[in-house]
């Protein structure tokens, strides 16, 4: 997938005009225009060390440039995370080829966080300059500039070290290395910025090498898929940034690499994604798991069996967590940065961490159920973990929480909450009968009983139509379109399908759905956009009521909203822009069990047609 890109008209560009590469550990975000906005090192959830995309001027960033260069391309190399930026100019053509080498036995130089950047001059000569500051710790650590003649450049400051190698002349520049170089047909300049290691000469043929190593991981990983539907190019790409999302230590999955992008822009909804939410776990494992990555399951497992068995006695689990499992993840306003376009405040850390969220333990349930389903078999110890977070969920379930969408203007009984309280009791009684697993399946029938009538009786408003948000309200909610998807509902289910009705009336805008509507009541005064999770349950919901034809229109209309590489936001703008942190798992995740869906509604559809035909 390919898109023109014209070059960047002013400090910030926009949030979609943006590649991401990684290394299992850590990503980076690549402008259109050659310049590495964001990146955080060593992992993660790590401080940034370039990161213009929050602060233009004090943030730190990367940049190769072109001199006289009319417009760019993007593309990813096949079946890959490398990501070619093209410059194209009058009487010049060259090329830059970034990746990170992923952190696997089968690439020689796994474990080195190293971003990897190459121009290769394809037609006619030009000038390129190249411009490397990094900003250590969020922009709050001074550093000082070594220069290696001919082989580089070391950025050291209290916060860590980095080792910028390069095949050509580097000058010190301030904070700053620059370097500005003459290439003819043919040639080529080699870059690498290295968390800490050995400051060494960096030619052509070491980059090639690299690349080849990085090449031949992302090849091998992606013939795993054991998609071959009708969306292959969306779904496979999807597969390709949600593993690059996967801390490969861990086995977790951040939300969002990023933190800080607006989901209103100028406005305070900026939050930091950099964490593992519980909630995702359900999500991850059937996209995962359908496409055929079961080992990235098993791992993503293993994270959630360690953080039940450490969870207190006594105590839920909590929303969200750090990569590594920790559980302090205090909220801090990092006031020195102007934010993106003026997004104030620039946020590190989460405070949903300590909230109260339900529901997370329906989402944790439906997980293990697949898992032990079409996956491995559980193990004991694991059992015992889930049965004390049910005890615990048995006796908190009828108290007004958070909900799912974080809410920060006071406590509900939101209908989701209820709703996955029935899935995490009704998950565990199928794991129970299938595994012979003790357990006492009386209380849990009864308990989801009282879940699933509370959600009847005080969650559907019958003058509205509709499950609403929270019991006795008139307010819609699109996360009750996954009703069908974890069978609290039958797909043709009237009160579902007139629920579906008003959501449409309310909540989707051409095809695409809000959340809920941004009244203050949240919390937080601005409006945001269209949630792109909420459209992929959209579709599932009119493939699951057999509106096909509707969700075919949907789903591939949402292909257009996609950016250049295929890669999503949380939401999208009025006027068609990204919002919010990108890319975001869930979206991406919710594409994949979108397509593999409506591929398979498709297929009925049609098998049902051509019956249908035989008979007249």
């Amino acid at each position: 997938m390919k898109h023109d890109i014209a070059p960047r008209q002013g400090p910030y560009l926009p949030i979609e005009d943006h590649g991401v590469i990684g290394d299992l550990h850590t990503v980076a975000l690549v402008g259109v225009d050659g310049t590495i906005d964001w990146c955080c090192l060593p992992r993660f959830d790590a401080p940034s060390v370039f990161g213009s995309l929050l602060d233009v001027d004090r943030g730190g960033s990367f940049s190769v440039r072109v001199r006289e260069v009319e417009r760019t391309k993007q593309m990813y190399l096949p079946d890959s995370n490398v990501l070619l930026t093209r410059f194209l100019a009058q009487h010049a053509v060259a090329e830059l080829y970034d990746f990170m080498v992923p952190d696997h036995p089968s690439c020689p130089a796994a474990g080195t966080r190293q971003i990897v950047r190459q121009v290769r001059m394809v037609r006619g000569r030009a000038t390129v300059e190249v411009h490397c500051r990094p900003a250590f710790d969020f922009a709050r650590a001074p550093h000082e500039v070594e220069i290696a003649d001919g082989v580089g450049a070391v950025f050291t400051g209290p916060a860590g070290t980095l080792v910028l190698r390069s095949s050509a002349p580097l000058r010190a520049d301030g904070p700053a290395a620059r370097a500005t170089v003459e290439l003819e047909p043919g040639q080529t300049l080699e870059l690498t910025a290295q968390w800490g290691g050995e400051l060494r000469p960096v030619d052509g043929a070491e980059a090639s090498r690299l690349l080849d190593d990085t090449l031949r991981y992302w090849d091998g990983w992606l013939r795993q898929s054991a998609y071959q539907g009708r969306y292959r190019e969306a779904v496979e790409r999807s597969a390709l940034v949600l593993k690059m999302l996967v801390h490969q230590p861990t086995g977790a999955l951040v939300a969002a690499p990023t933190t800080s992008l607006p989901e209103s822009p100028g406005g305070s909804r900026n939050w930091d994604y950099r964490y593992t939410w519980v909630r995702d776990a359900a999500f991850t494992l059937y996209a995962l798991m359908r496409l055929g990555f079961t080992e990235e399951a098993a791992a993503f497992i293993d994270w959630l069996h360690r953080r039940c068995v450490e969870a207190p006695p006594g105590t839920g689990l909590q929303v969200l967590y750090g990569i590594d499992g920790r559980p302090d993840l205090p909220e801090e306003e990092l006031a020195h940065l102007t934010g993106y376009r003026g997004s104030r405040p620039v946020r590190t850390g989460n405070a949903a961490a300590r909230q109260l969220q339900l529901d997370i333990h329906g989402e944790l349930m439906d997980s293990v159920y697949l898992f032990n389903k079409h996956g491995e078999p559980i193990s004991y110890e694991l059992w015992e973990a889930l049965s004390r977070q049910l005890d615990w969920l048995e006796k908190h379930w009828e108290e007004p929480d958070d909900g799912i969408w974080e809410m920060r203007g006071g406590r509900r009984r939101y209908t989701y909450s209820a709703l996955m309280t029935w899935v995490a009791f009704e998950r565990a009684m199928r794991i129970a009968r299938h595994r012979g697993m003790p357990a006492p399946v009386e209380r849990w029938r009864d308990a989801a009983a009282a879940a699933y009538r509370y959600v009847q009786d005080h969650c559907y408003a019958p003058d509205l139509g509709a499950y609403v948000q929270y019991a006795d309200s008139a307010t819609l909610d699109a996360s009750l379109l996954v009703m069908p998807l974890v069978k609290f509902a039958g797909p043709a289910d009237p009160r579902f399908l007139s629920t579906v009705r008003r959501l449409e009336d309310q909540l989707v805008s051409d095809s695409l759905v809000h959340r809920y509507r941004t009244d203050g009541a949240d919390g937080l005064s601005e409006h945001e956009g269209t949630f792109n999770l909420c459209s992929f349950w959209y579709v599932e919901a009119l493939a699951r009521a057999g509106r096909v034809g509707e969700a075919r229109y949907v789903f591939e209309k949402m292909t257009t909203h996609a950016n250049h590489l295929g890669l999503y936001a949380e939401e999208i703008g009025a006027a068609g822009e990204a919002l919010g942190n990108f890319p975001q798992a869930f979206t991406h995740l919710a594409l994949i069990s979108a397509a593999t869906n409506l591929d398979r509604a498709v297929t009925g559809h049609r098998a049902a047609a051509t019956r249908h035909c035989r008979l007249l």
